[in-house]
This record gives structure tokens, sequence and C-alpha cells, in this order.
């Protein structure tokens, strides 16, 4: 499903004309990666950014300290500064923020294992999410959070049904 989404998010930038970069906490890289498994991912993709410690978020992607410390690294506020900022810091057009808690651990009562926060900041327009995945595993929630990714995307870039 998500490799059907990730080739049809690529059709879609490239009739647009636009290019993609991504900033991604609890999935590590893996929105970026299964980008790059379709045909002509290098004439839209820019960079991808793994920025897990929130120092990194605030460095390289323009993440506010005081946004981290009013809504806590898990939330949309940080998802939508780290989607815009990872889309200005490369010039491009879209920028995808993810950062979540993907277990075993971490979750407390108002933020649970399975929680992941979305940014998508695409032509100027910044939308963000919150899904609640459950506990279904570390990496069955890194999955689920790349499959909302592009199914969003493909939305977002209207190229949905």
């Amino acid at each position: 499903m998500t490799g059907m989404a990730a080739k049809k998010t690529v059709q879609l930038l490239i009739e647009k004309g636009f290019h993609i970069s991504f900033a991604e906490s609890c999935t590590g890289g893996l929105c970026m990666a299964r980008l790059v498994e379709v045909p002509d991912a290098s004439r839209v993709l820019d960079a991808g950014v793994v920025t897990y410690a929130d120092a990194a978020k605030v460095k390289y992607l323009n993440v506010l300290p005081k946004t981290i410390g009013q809504f806590g690294v898990v939330s949309e506020e940080v998802a939508g500064q780290m989607a815009k900022g990872v889309a200005q810091a490369n010039g491009a057009q879209v920028g995808v923020g993810v950062t979540g808690i993907a277990g075993p651990s971490g979750g407390t009562e108002r933020k649970p294992v399975g929680m992941v926060c979305f940014g998508f900041y695409v032509d100027g327009a910044l939308t963000t999410y919150t899904m609640q995945f459950g506990e279904i595993g570390r990496n069955a929630v890194r999955e689920a959070s790349v499959e909302f990714v592009y199914r969003t995307l493909e939305g977002l870039l209207g190229g949905g049904e």
C-alpha cells in the first residue's frame, strides 16, 4: 500500500514541479527511504533530516525551544515547525515533519505510546495531524506513520480520490 502511495506522491510532485524534504524523529528516516524506493525520486527529493534529540530539532529545523517547552516535543506544533523548517532550509515546496512515541516505553497518560504528530508544509500552507495508532509495536507504529504520510500527501497534492 505505502509503495503505491509513495509512487503516486512522486508522480504528483513531478506534475507540480515541487520538491520535498523530510524531518523525521520516530520514523528514523523511513518516510524518506520509502520515497527513495520509487524510480524518479531524485527528480523531487531534496533532503531528509533525522532529528531524534530536541536540540537537533532546534539546530537543524528552526523549531523554537519555547514551542517544545510549551507543547512538548510530541505535538502538532513541533511537527508543523519541523515540516516548515525542513522545507525552508532546503528551498522545497513540500516539507514533512514526524514526531511521536513509537514505544514500547516513553508514553504517558496524555501522550500514550502510539501517538504520532505530523506536519505537512505544502506550497506555503501548513497542516497538522495527530494519530493514535495504539500499542501495536514499535515498528508497526513507524510503518503506520509512513502509510499515513503518503496517504495524506496524496490528498494534499490533489491526487486523492
